[in-house]
């Protein structure tokens, strides 16, 4: 019986129904924050959702032109994220005079514009597997910048800022694309070596020493900067991605549990002997007390923050009716406290969805990518996003220690905004080119079957030695 293939279908139509519908979210925050707070001009609303509607639209024209087989779902996620996080930083801003909305506009501006520039150069994800060790050069910049005297601030204890300017960055938000980018065009390359070669040890068959050391220094080097630079987000980030790209390339169970195994160790380690890795366990753990309460970089805005999610509820006490304001870092580190107090349980919940749904997208892309460097770049960007998810909303609701990641879209913070969004410009690019027709040449499915062949080839050579 011969199977019938229908060609793809672009899906923009549906996209800009998506697109129109997150703007119409975010105006409704917008307004319900307004509406809300007293002495409002009203020019705030009109000009920022024009603007973010203006941006938002035409990077879904881009995607007509350059991505049209795009999927139609990533796109208008993100915005809606996007678009509600500008919303509680405006609100934010009413209530203690501040301007850091504007702030973040401007960002969100840039983070489009550069996402947009990324759409039109590149097209196809392959070419950046030319980059691999280029990637990884980059990599080791961005992570050593902060370093540099004169260069490098310390924000809140943690040593992981540039300013330029005005501006401040974070390198090490690019960094994570980078990394990704290395990580995936290295395992494409020596998926084999690291799956045939090596000696076996009961259940595990661990690769060649020199066949993963150009990985495993990277990895040391990135982690050992960053507990320098004092910066156990990211430290965690990395950490969990050179594990999740590595199983993801060689599906063996074997690596998560080698993987968690040092987490436990290095989790121990680092708690006895870095002072500030002491005191956010201490945090953690005893955020109740008077003392770590009342301490400088203490417990307080945790506690505050459970309580006024506590005061939120179920539905919560509505757009500008609350107290977030009250928290420390109220639109950054605590902004998921700050919706858990004004949308409650149910907004926040919907919220949770979203960012589940907008990863689920990005790993069906990887699924569909017939080539393995696409798909080990959609899986590890996709994970980046999960992983930051999980790691801020549970230290925001104690059920781990709090660390120094931004809530992706969300969260104000510039260098987060515009590597969030590059991400998704990539995560586009690899549906697109997954989902496109197939037409003559080498395609992505000759390139997966090319990788396959020597697979088994190099099966039948181990197999006769």
């Amino acid at each position: 019986m011969t199977e019938v293939q229908t060609a793809p279908v672009p899906r923009r139509n549906l996209e800009l129904l998506l697109v129109l519908l997150a703007l119409c979210v975010g105006g409704a925050a917008f307004y319900l924050v307004g509406s809300s707070t007293e002495d409002v001009d009203n020019t705030d609303f009109y000009v920022q959702m024009s603007i973010l509607a203006g941006l938002s639209l035409t990077v879904h024209v881009l995607l007509r032109i350059f991505a049209k087989y795009a999927d139609p779902v990533i796109l208008p996620i993100t915005i809606a994220l996007n678009s509600l996080g500008l919303a509680m930083i405006h609100r934010i801003d009413l209530a203690k005079g501040t301007s850091q909305s504007a702030r973040q506009l401007l960002w969100t501006a840039i983070a489009i514009v550069i996402a947009s520039v990324v759409l039109w150069a590149i097209k196809d994800h392959r070419i950046l597997r030319r980059f691999t060790y280029i990637a990884l050069l980059a990599s080791i910049v961005l992570l050593l910048l902060p370093l540099i005297p004169g260069l490098g601030v310390t924000i809140n204890g943690a040593r992981i800022w540039i300013r330029m300017g005005m501006f401040s960055l974070q390198p090490g938000e690019l960094a994570k694309i980078t990394l990704s980018i290395f990580f995936a065009g290295y395992l494409s390359s020596n998926r084999d070596l690291i799956l045939m070669a090596g000696r076996k040890f009961g259940p595990l068959q661990l690769p060649r020493l020199r066949d993963m050391a150009p990985m495993v220094i990277v990895w040391l080097l990135s982690i050992g900067v960053l507990v320098v630079q004092r910066d156990l987000g990211s430290a965690i980030l990395f950490f969990g991605l050179f594990i999740v790209m590595i199983y993801v390339a060689t599906a063996r169970i074997s690596w998560v549990l080698i993987g968690s195994l040092m987490v436990v160790a290095g989790g121990v380690v680092a708690g006895l002997t870095m002072g500030h890795v002491t005191r956010r366990l201490d945090v953690w753990l005893n955020a109740f007390d008077p003392e770590i309460y009342q301490a400088t970089g203490g417990s307080m805005q945790i506690v505050e923050g459970l309580f006024g999610m506590a005061d939120g509820g179920l539905f919560g006490t509505g757009l500008g009716a609350g107290s977030p304001y009250r928290v420390p870092l109220a639109n950054s580190d605590m902004i998921i406290a700050s919706f858990g107090e004004e949308i409650g349980l149910i907004g926040v919940s919907a919220i949770i969805l979203l960012y589940m749904l907008l990863i689920s997208r990005g790993l069906r892309a990887a699924l569909g990518s017939a080539d393995t460097f696409g798909k080990l770049l959609a899986a590890g960007l996709s994970f980046t996003l999960g992983l930051q998810c999980i790691v801020i909303i549970g230290g925001v609701t104690r059920l781990i220690p709090l660390t120094g990641l931004a809530t992706p879209f969300m969260a104000a913070g510039g260098s987060s905004l515009l590597a969030n969004w590059i991400i998704i410009s990539l995560l586009l690019l690899i549906s697109h080119n997954s989902r496109r027709p197939k037409t003559g040449g080498v395609g992505p499915t000759d390139e997966f079957a090319s990788a396959s062949t020597t697979l088994t080839s190099s099966t039948k050579a181990v197999t006769k030695k």
